[in-house]
């Protein structure tokens, strides 16, 4: 894709690239407030991880462990991992990307992982839209 701006990085020379094999690649995300934070991003243009080959998934843990080795520079105290999918689920670029953030003690927001904004009440939906289904099952676990 001419203007996905995980292609263009990956047809760059050089083109910020910190760690990369035949399938994926990890690049700095430059974002001022995670500052130690990396993207894991498959070379091939998919939207979303559903879509990636098994090598890509090969990949995509090995590309991993270069994450946290070029994080850990910064001495984390945690760390947060997640795919965002889909426009409703916080994804911007319609290519598939792991992001990869350094956490520290001293963050306004430590403790709170990527799931704590969609635990609020306020993000409840409407009504009882899984018929009790989810809460069955929770209590099961319980």
């Amino acid at each position: 894709m001419t203007d996905c701006p995980f292609c263009l990085t990956n047809n760059q020379p050089g083109g910020g690239i910190l760690a990369q094999d035949r399938w994926c690649y990890v690049t700095a995300t430059g974002d001022p407030v995670l500052q130690t934070s990396v993207l894991i991003v498959p070379f091939r243009h998919v939207a979303t991880p559903f879509e990636l080959t098994d090598d890509e998934w090969t990949s995509t843990r090995r590309m991993l462990a270069e994450a946290k080795r070029h994080l850990d520079v910064d001495g984390p105290d945690g760390y947060s991992i997640g795919w965002n999918v889909h426009p409703v689920g916080g994804q911007s670029i319609p290519h598939a990307h792991l992001h990869v953030i350094g956490r520290f003690a001293d963050e306004p927001l430590a403790g709170h992982g990527i799931r704590h904004a969609l635990k609020q009440k306020a993000n409840r939906r409407p009504g009882d839209v899984n018929n009790g289904r989810h809460e069955r099952t929770w209590e099961t676990l319980r």
